[in-house]
């Protein structure tokens, strides 16, 4: 069933790809305040009554207000709250999705690279990345070894209790014989394939790699994260695809690190059900399944995103984009991948902003002044449809909107 949804006032679009002929991935630029939650985020809520979605949220009052209207829509309803995680009606533990070796080495990746700040150094020597994947890579294998229900807190455990001493020109540590017993089974053992490269490293290479990898489990797995992990509901992506579900992600305007997780989380998420699709007859979700990604460049990288975007329509699967300015998107993904994402969203929505490249691209496309953009009135912006010529419009008056306001007198009662 087709579903209908508001870009701006006067601006309608279907989500019927195959009428449209557009794929249903939305871009959408604006300064912070400038709206893009209440006018975009609240409206695509409003008006999803089929289709399944995930969406993030720094605003847990929103999950409230909009939680009841989607289980009387006859949806399962899931959320995942990592402002408080024991409060989550479901757990997520990336380890629950691993089914090869690829598998551990996409998270590994996924996980090393969680750091946005790592994307504005694209130039550097790729080697203490690609060695704290190896090291992560490892551990993460070993445990899939050694338990029959593996969690990434066992991993998590695994690492703290690393301890690496000087041995001459290498290491030893005290795990050296958990590994050599898995190379005395099977020579071929993926775990110590990795192990090795870190193992036979000097001291002081050594103590780099463990300390970059440190930072990084530090920094995102808390506490409360790994409390959460052992519980033993974790989603099942496939149940997103098969009936009409809705996941809701909380996350904290104040706590970077958890949009670092939501990004580790979204990276399994595009993998699993773009697989899942793969592995059906049709080649295509059974129900069509939407990602709105609020404040996306301040999570992590999802690796391959933007090979990825450029197939999600033929699966089934598209998303919304929501950034202060296309810089940020640069700075996330590279030039490259950063044009390659913006190219692959058929429609386009900006709100205005004071970044002065993004308002030079939004001016070169209208073909206006700079300064047109850059001064755009608050509450005005610019939509673009492929195949159309751009539209003037003010942000959608969500406010006027019956349900809308149902919903939030509820609420605020």
């Amino acid at each position: 069933m087709a579903e209908t949804y508001y870009l701006g006032e006067g601006v309608e679009i279907s989500n019927d790809s195959k009428v449209t002929q557009l794929n249903n991935n939305i871009l959408m630029v604006g300064a912070s305040g400038s709206g893009k939650t209440m006018s975009y985020a609240e409206m695509r809520l409003l008006n999803t009554n089929e289709s399944s979605m995930i969406l993030t949220l720094s605003k847990r009052r929103l999950v409230k207000k909009y939680l009841k209207l989607f289980e009387e829509r006859g949806y399962n309803v899931y959320s995942l709250d990592l402002t408080a995680p024991l409060d989550s009606t479901v757990s997520y533990d990336p380890m629950a999705y691993i089914r090869s070796t690829a598998d551990i080495t996409y998270l590994a990746r996924s996980i090393v690279m969680a750091d946005p700040n790592k994307a504005e150094n694209t130039e550097g020597d790729p080697f203490w990345d690609n060695a704290a994947q190896s090291l992560l890579s490892a551990l993460i294998a070993y445990i899939m070894h050694v338990r029959s229900r593996p969690s990434f807190a066992d991993v998590v455990d695994l690492f703290t209790s690393l301890k690496i001493q000087s041995n001459g020109e290498t290491i030893e540590t005290n795990l050296d014989r958990n590994f050599e017993r898995l190379s005395q089974e099977d020579p071929q053992s993926f775990a110590w394939r990795c192990w090795k490269t870190f193992r036979f490293s000097p001291m002081r290479t050594a103590s780099c790699i463990y300390a970059a990898l440190s930072t990084t489990i530090d920094t995102v797995f808390n506490p409360e994260l790994l409390a959460l992990m052992r519980q033993t509901s974790t989603i099942r992506f496939e149940d997103i695809a098969d009936s009409k579900s809705i996941f809701f992600v909380t996350t904290s305007a104040v706590n970077p690190s958890l949009d670092i997780f939501a990004g580790i989380f979204y990276s399994q998420a595009v993998k699993m059900l773009f697989e899942y699709a793969e592995s059906l007859p049709t080649g295509e979700l059974p129900n069509p399944v939407h990602l709105l990604c609020d404040d996306f460049a301040v999570g992590s990288q999802i690796p391959d995103f933007a090979n990825c975007i450029s197939i999600f329509r033929e699966k089934g699967i598209s998303v919304s984009i929501l950034l202060q300015s296309e810089s940020q998107l640069v700075s996330m993904y590279g030039e490259s991948n950063a044009k390659t994402i913006i190219n692959n969203c058929d429609r386009y929505i900006y709100m205005g902003g004071m970044d002065l490249e993004t308002s030079k691209n939004i001016a070169e496309r209208i073909g206006a002044p700079v300064t047109d953009v850059l001064y755009m009135p608050i509450g005005s912006e610019i939509v673009f449809q492929r195949g159309l010529k751009p539209v003037r419009t003010t942000r959608y008056a969500i406010t006027k909107d019956p349900l809308y306001q149902k919903l939030t007198a509820e609420y605020n009662c």
